[in-house]
């Protein structure tokens, strides 16, 4: 009776333990977009590796699928040169996270909305390492598309 006692607790604080890490990385990828709908470039900083590699995969002009590196400094160059009488909001559908160790994975459908209107919806994938107690977001790959949307108002 003892031993399934131990063994209960064990298992009650790595449970515990992995939804501390969930909530930790989630805030992460939360950050991340708090700040960029917010036009914050400081906080957004704050949750991405200075190394950071970013990509987009779409369609190009003669509709074949691609995929185009971006980086840090075109989305902060987006967000700081977006006039305020312009409004832009990239709307979380859902959260599916995945962790081993010291890696996470994110998978995070979204809505992007321009100026008040739907502009296209895809998906984030957010590869995040944890340095020391903090997740950084390392690797971002987002999809675009404008096909196969169901918005929800923005």
């Amino acid at each position: 009776m003892k031993n399934i006692y131990i063994v209960l607790v064990i298992l009650t604080y790595c449970s515990v333990n992995a939804q501390i890490e969930e909530v930790k990385v989630k805030y992460a990828v939360e950050t991340f977009f708090y700040a960029f709908n917010g036009k914050n470039e400081f906080a957004l900083k704050r949750v991405v590796d200075a190394d950071i590699k970013m990509q987009t995969i779409n369609l190009n002009v003669l509709g074949k699928m691609i995929v185009r590196d971006t980086n840090l400094n075109d989305v902060i160059n987006f967000m700081i040169t977006t006039p305020d009488s312009i409004s832009f909001h990239e709307k979380i559908l859902d959260y599916k996270i995945q962790i081993d160790g010291g890696m996470a994975h994110v998978w995070a459908p979204y809505e992007f909305w321009y100026n008040g209107e739907f502009s296209h919806c895809g998906v984030n994938s957010f590869q995040l390492f944890k340095d020391e107690d903090v997740w950084k977001i390392i690797y971002l790959v987002d999809s675009r598309r404008k096909e196969d949307c169901n918005p929800v108002s923005g």
